[in-house]
């Protein structure tokens, strides 16, 4: 197929930290991508398994000659089958993390950092050595063989490994699948320093939800090998029917900081004007920034109660009701900082109150978990 069949969104930025049109066709399969994403923070491509998005990553990485298009990373081309620009694996600026950490057995952790780091010139290094070994915890690892790693440290050295090369792009495909819970909960708290720290677009390609909303600033829907354009992490769970929601139905992420302890025992999370008090164990010393909210956790009223035990009572503006499954309607609410929260409530409940698009009510949020 020729690039003309490429079209990009007139809303899509031009030249951005990554941008991509791409077409690639197999027997039975197409594979169509348009998306551009800013210069960092971590993007999900999020689909049911087939809708193809490991290919996705490995047509950005280069192992897909046969796909037409063009591929732009912050500024330098990869690919542009209009010019017949076509740049190989090994001279594309990237970092790629498979499910499995595929370490040279042959080398010790050090040597597996090195084998990156020493191959990229020194002019061309945006990682240094001592902050790669700094974010993945890798220090005390430098001495041992791969043989002698957990999974999830096998996986952090994988990273670290990919880092080490100072990529211009960081590719993840199911980094945690292969773990267990236990695993998965040790390198989820690294992960999140990508999210946090690194100035370079990732891609996190997983089908796991939780792992979508704890990580992600931005999502792409894929199905049947098509993307849908990227939207931020908010916006992805404010469709009531979002793909992200589980078996407990609709859930609000709230962005913020937890602060220390006030005189009552009790840690504000704070955005903007936002503020809400959370009830912690005693010692807890999460540095999370996000607030998962189940919406059905969330009542509201159109007075402010008075006299009642829930600590978090937040003024809202009514944006939208929507039909939710059975006799519930999920209601989307706008907060005084402009993130968005949802409230499930009855039908019933929505007809008593008298609801309406445009109406400023109140939200008890009755629980949260804090994403550490």
């Amino acid at each position: 197929m020729s690039q003309a069949a490429v079209t990009t969104p007139a809303h899509a930025p031009t030249e951005p930290g990554l941008s991509i049109q791409s077409v690639l066709q197999r027997p039975g399969f197409t594979l169509n991508m348009v998306f551009a994403l800013p210069a960092s923070g971590i993007t999900a491509l999020f689909g049911a398994s087939g809708s193809g998005k490991t290919t996705a990553l490995r047509v950005l990485a280069g192992f897909e000659p046969k796909a037409q298009g063009r591929i732009c990373v912050r500024g330098e081309v990869w690919q542009d089958s209009a010019q017949g620009i076509f740049k190989p694996v090994h001279q594309r600026a990237l970092g790629y993390v498979f499910q499995e950490a595929s370490l040279f057995a042959h080398l010790n952790v050090q040597g597996n950092l090195q084998y990156g780091f020493k191959r990229t010139p020194v002019a061309e290094r945006n990682q240094s050595w001592d902050a790669t070994l700094e974010l993945l915890g890798i220090g005390p690892l430098l001495g041992r063989w791969p043989h002698q790693l957990s999974g999830g440290e096998r996986q952090r050295v994988a990273i670290a490994r990919a880092l080490a090369s100072s990529p211009r792009l960081l590719l993840l495909d199911e980094p945690l699948a292969a773990l267990d819970r236990s695993r998965k909960a040790e390198i989820l708290p690294y992960l999140e320093r990508l999210q946090q720290q690194l100035a370079l677009p990732v891609i996190l390609v997983t089908h796991a939800i939780d792992e979508v909303v704890r990580l992600a600033d931005r999502v792409i829907f894929m199905s049947e090998g098509r993307t849908a354009p990227a939207v931020s992490l908010q916006h992805a769970l404010a469709q009531p029917d979002s793909a992200l929601f589980d078996d407990q139905g609709p859930v609000s992420v709230l962005l913020g900081e937890l602060q220390h302890a006030d005189g009552d025992g009790l840690r504000a999370f704070v955005h903007g004007r936002l503020s809400l008090r959370l009830s912690l164990p005693p010692g807890t010393q999460a540095s999370a920034t996000r607030l998962r909210v189940p919406a059905r956790d969330v009542s509201l009223a159109t007075l402010q109660p008075q006299a009642v035990s829930i600590l978090n009572q937040l003024p809202v503006t009514i944006e939208a009701l929507r039909p939710g499954t059975g006799e519930r309607v999920t209601v989307v609410c706008r907060l005084i900082d402009g993130q968005t929260l949802l409230s499930e409530i009855t039908r019933y409940s929505c007809q008593t109150l008298a609801l309406q698009e445009g109406q400023t009510a109140w939200a008890l949020v009755k629980s949260v978990a804090l994403m550490d």
